[in-house]
């Protein structure tokens, strides 16, 4: 027990170690973090509300009292980029890890079961996969409507055949391991041998796919919004943002309006894959 703890203990430090000397893992986990704590912590950053008009104050540009301007009712576009971010960040979270867990779930009972149950679970994610998925996901947007709820459902039931795929085909192999024959022979149910005996094995890269989703669905999101099916223009999200900067007249003339909801969204979205690339190094076996 103690050897195994020290084994572990060991592949930790290492595996640390790893992820530090990535520099640019290291520099998108530094970027996620501060972009993260902003967003988190804006009432203390900015005294304006995201929604609140100034009508004294409409399409200023980047000065002292508003240092990323305002937009053409007057709103604060740094408080509503903060604001912003807390709604767009976490439904990219939710959705991914909305989607890892139907993945995860459908990929253990279709790789430990097989058979029947195998073909018909495999089936189903066939027929999801017929269409590409931000055109599947335009097309539910439609259906359902505006509203983060709507929103995350969406992200949740098309973001999971990824994650499902990896799964099911780890379970197959895993599954005529010797200490999986043991469980079975001790008679210890199917439910415990599939979640506490193999899942552990096969958390590392379903990690770095749902960190990869993050930035997905967060782009997604943005592209939703952007066109007028995503969450309701009431919400501050950053595709709300640059949905209210789409006109000719303002990407002609007011530049802070969309240039600076932009960079904000790219530069997280590359931090996000950084940091995945670098959990990828230091996870996934087939990288080592």
């Amino acid at each position: 027990m103690e050897l195994n703890k020290s084994h572990a203990s060991s592949m930790f430090k290492k595996n640390v170690r790893k992820f530090i000397r990535n520099k640019l893992a290291m520099i998108g986990l530094i970027v996620m973090v501060t972009i993260l704590l902003m967003c988190i912590f804006a009432p203390l950053i900015t005294a304006y509300r995201p929604n609140e008009p100034n009508f004294k104050a409409m399409t200023k540009s980047p000065n002292a009292e508003h240092i990323l301007g305002t937009d053409k009712l007057g709103r604060d576009v740094f408080s509503r980029v903060l604001y912003g971010g807390r709604w767009s960040i976490l439904i990219g979270v939710t959705g991914s890890l909305g989607g890892t867990l139907i993945g995860v779930i459908l990929g253990a009972i279709a790789g430990y079961f097989g058979k029947i149950t195998d073909m018909i679970i495999v089936r189903i994610s066939e027929v999801f996969q017929t269409l590409p998925n931000m055109i599947l996901i335009l097309i539910l947007g439609a259906v359902f409507g505006k509203g983060v709820g709507n929103l995350l459902f969406i992200f949740a039931i098309t973001g999971w055949m990824t994650t499902f795929r990896m799964v099911r085909n780890e379970f197959i192999v895993l599954k005529g391991e010797t200490y999986v024959q043991v469980c079975e022979a001790f008679g210890m149910s199917k439910a415990a041998i599939m979640f506490k005996q193999i899942l552990p094995n096969v958390l590392s890269p379903v990690i770095v796919a749902m960190t990869v989703n993050v930035a997905t669905f967060i782009l997604s999101e943005a592209g939703l919004s952007f066109i007028g099916i995503g969450v309701p223009s009431s919400t501050p999200t950053w595709g709300n943002i640059l949905n209210a900067a789409k006109s000719m007249d303002v990407l002609a003339n007011y530049w802070w309006l969309w240039l600076v909801p932009g960079l904000v969204i790219t530069i997280f979205v590359l931090a996000v894959n950084f940091f995945g690339d670098g959990l990828r190094d230091v996870l996934d076996p087939k990288q080592q």
